[in-house]
């Protein structure tokens, strides 16, 4: 199976290469595009260590243009990217630049009125891995329903999605709506922040206050791009997933954290290295230990035995839903294999969460087949599907 993977994936990299021989160029590059719209304006910037033009940081490329940075906001990870999963960052003055810096993954979510009073126009960019359970896709959210809360217009610099070449996944049930996943989406929707912003724009998914639900939405989009191509990113999205491989691997291991196994936080290989103490049919090991981004997770300093993904790719199409089941089924204690909320209630549970349902839990435990439980998120994916290519900026995948 793994040589059918490998073929496959080679198969579309040489099709997007034979397609789109020119680079790849994301939307901050475009700078004859959204300059003009920037002069001469109070600019407020949401942004990470992922926005780069040319090998410098788009705030150096704005200011050495002239163009007034009024302030940064920023999602989880921070600024520059180093900050532990789901911690708080707080606000802070740039050492740099003297901007001022506003935590948008601390007290609050999204910028408020007194935050805009002395900004013209909102500017995004920031890279985007292309999952449900990243959390830079509902950062994107509450910075444009805030930019519409305000009448402020929004200008969103486009990245490509290097899982933008497939869709795949259950859709996320309402219920299970949370900060890993907030729209009903599937686990890989197959947009870039470009278009996923249309979407929200365009299914009035975005909350309205006050009755002002016009927004002035413009997206400078990427250059040479399709939803064939195979982008690969120059600067790790955040600290976890510092590889292509892991980023890859993302999509399919990201439902481990719903679990007592470690996701290979706390290694070079967040993702792409899968593992416990108590697994005894797998050879491979690992010690999970702090490290920046990763400074607390399950089971440090304990060696876990599991699963080596650092030489291999998912399938190129598709969540690689048949290592889920193997890593259940190796797993000897299957009653505490999914982490239990206090609550135990279905909606708590992390693993459920990040799936979007309390279904894949329990056919985990039925031992439903992986055929079958594909089967069960066909009806919602058809359905998604269909609504998504209404809002494609670029050429689809076959």
């Amino acid at each position: 199976m793994h040589t059918i993977w490998v073929v496959a994936l080679l198969s579309i990299t040489c099709t997007a290469l034979s397609q789109n021989k020119k680079p790849i160029l994301p939307g901050a590059y475009q700078t004859e595009k959204y300059f003009p719209l920037l002069k001469g304006k109070r600019v407020s910037l949401f942004t990470n260590q992922t926005a780069t033009v040319n090998g410098k940081h788009l705030i150096d490329t704005l200011m050495a243009a002239g163009i007034q940075i009024q302030k940064i906001f920023t999602p989880e990870h921070g600024l520059r990217g180093t900050a532990d999963a789901g911690e708080k960052v707080s606000d802070e003055i740039d050492a740099k630049t003297g901007i001022k810096i506003v935590s948008l993954y601390g007290k609050k979510n999204a910028p408020d009125a007194a935050d805009l009073v002395d900004v013209d126009i909102m500017l995004f960019d920031v890279q985007d891995v292309g999952t449900r359970f990243y959390t830079y896709i509902n950062s994107l959210q509450y910075y444009m329903e805030s930019a519409m809360a305000n009448s402020k217009p929004v200008v969103i610099l486009d990245r490509p999605n290097p899982n933008g070449h497939y869709v795949d996944g259950p859709v996320l049930e309402a219920p299970f709506s949370s900060g890993v996943g907030k729209n009903t989406i599937p686990s890989v929707y197959g947009l870039t922040m470009g278009e996923y912003a249309q979407l929200l724009k365009g299914e009035k998914w975005l909350k309205v206050v006050d009755g002002k639900s016009n927004l002035n939405l413009t997206i400078i989009p990427n250059k040479n791009y399709s939803h064939s191509s195979m982008y690969k990113v120059d600067v790790p999205p955040s600290p976890n997933l510092a590889s292509m491989n892991s980023i890859y691997w993302y999509a399919t291991t990201c439902l481990i954290e719903g679990t007592v196994m470690s996701e290979g936080r706390g290694t070079p290989h967040a993702f792409a290295y899968i593992g416990h103490p108590s697994i005894s049919n797998k050879q491979f090991s690992f010690t999970p230990g702090p490290r920046v981004g990763a400074m607390n997770s399950k089971l440090y300093g304990q060696i876990c035995y599991g699963w080596d993904l650092t030489n291999k790719m998912p399938p190129p199409h598709q969540i690689d839903l048949g290592l889920i089941i193997e890593i259940y089924k190796s797993f000897p204690q299957k009653d505490s294999f999914f982490i239990r909320p206090k609550s135990g209630e279905p909606t708590a549970y992390f693993f459920n969460k990040l799936a979007g349902n309390a279904v894949l839990m329990e056919q985990l435990k039925a031992g439903v087949s992986e055929a079958d439980i594909r089967k069960s998120w066909e009806p919602p994916l058809t359905e998604y599907k269909i609504k998504r290519k209404k809002y494609l900026l670029y050429a689809d995948f076959k």
